[in-house]
């Protein structure tokens, strides 16, 4: 008969004990930078301005208390520069632009709500909230403007194009959001939903601003804006993106676009299509963004117009600025 060895009662496989194991480092680990994000991050890291600007705060009906840069020293039609949506933004993602038409003409860069020196309170934030805060502001201009927009944010403009097009000269869109394959079957109930959910299980008290702490280290910073870029990221970028991510409150807006609720299902028959002003897209490849539906777009509306800003990767401004403004004053010069 063969005898029992009651050594081996009561223990745990290898596979058992090893997973045990993993599970509590990685519990540990979460605990810890839970603890780190609370105690020892500081979340109100010295702001400067974005740009050499006047900066001038009003208020909008829903989005609140709004940042906006302003140098109205020179002529013509406003110009109007409205940043992207993204963990770390801010008005400093215009400021090539700004300085460069700024002394040209009269010019505008907005801190969209949740972002810079604008409002970050706690609050839900949904596209409404941004084409709100672009509608006060062209409202501050003395006539039409010329807007020009970076990613997510032309389907904020576009919508207040489409609802107030007296206040809108142009349109540019630079690395729009919405042409990509997919972009156009989206389901809107559905896709709010999954939105929803998702932002309900990323702003849980305990872990939404570690999560996003996690997201902004001046590491994830520059692999996130290196996609962006051809050549190495600009220094003074990541400087700033890290400081207006490191504000109170600054998870809010990023956390809402994280989630997907800041996206327009179905943005090109919803809104696009329905642009009656003119609309000029600058792009090329960018890592975030496809533009397969682009030139079936392009073709299907006269007022729309594209130009291919090559070789750049989503802000072709920063890399490409006399091709990019070369660009834009062949599209105005030719309204």
């Amino acid at each position: 008969m063969a005898v029992k060895d009651n050594r081996t009662e009561g223990r745990l496989s290898p596979i058992c004990a090893s997973g045990l194991a993993l599970g509590s480092a990685v519990a540990g680990t979460v605990t810890g930078w839970i603890i780190y994000s609370n105690l020892g991050i500081d979340h109100n890291v010295p702001l400067p301005p974005a740009l050499p600007a006047t900066r001038r705060v009003f208020t909008a009906p829903d989005a609140g208390c709004l940042n906006v840069y302003e140098d109205t020293a020179g002529d013509g039609a406003p110009l109007v520069l409205i940043h992207s949506v993204n963990a770390a933004a801010s008005a400093y993602e215009v400021r090539p632009l700004f300085r460069y038409y700024s002394a040209k003409r009269p010019a505008y860069a907005l801190d969209l709500p949740g972002y810079g020196f604008s409002e970050r309170t706690n609050r839900i934030y949904t596209p409404d909230l941004f084409i709100d805060a672009i509608l006060a502001l062209l409202h501050r201009t003395d006539e039409p403007a010329d807007v020009v927009a970076l990613s997510l944010s032309s389907e904020f403009a576009a919508e207040a194009a489409r609802q107030a097009p007296e206040q809108f000269h142009s349109l540019t869109m630079v690395s729009p959001t919405g042409f990509g394959i997919a972009a156009g079957t989206q389901d809107r109930q559905m896709s709010m939903r999954k939105s929803y959910k998702a932002h309900r299980r990323v702003t849980f008290p305990i872990w939404s601003r570690p999560l996003f702490d996690l997201l902004t280290t001046r590491v994830s910073i520059k692999y996130f804006l290196q996609k962006s870029f051809l050549g190495a990221v600009p220094s003074d970028l990541i400087d700033y993106a890290y400081a207006t991510s490191h504000q109170s409150g600054a998870e809010h807006a990023p956390l809402a676009f994280i989630s997907g609720m800041l996206r327009t299902p179905e943005v090109r028959s919803r809104i696009y299509d329905k642009l009656e002003i003119p609309v000029l897209v600058l792009y090329d490849e960018d890592a975030y963004v496809r533009f397969d539906n682009l030139p079936t777009h392009i073709r299907r509306h006269p007022n729309w117009q594209a130009q291919r800003i090559s070789p750049t990767r989503g802000l072709p401004h920063f890399e490409e600025l006399e091709e990019t403004t070369q660009a834009l004053n062949d599209f105005w010069s030719g309204l």
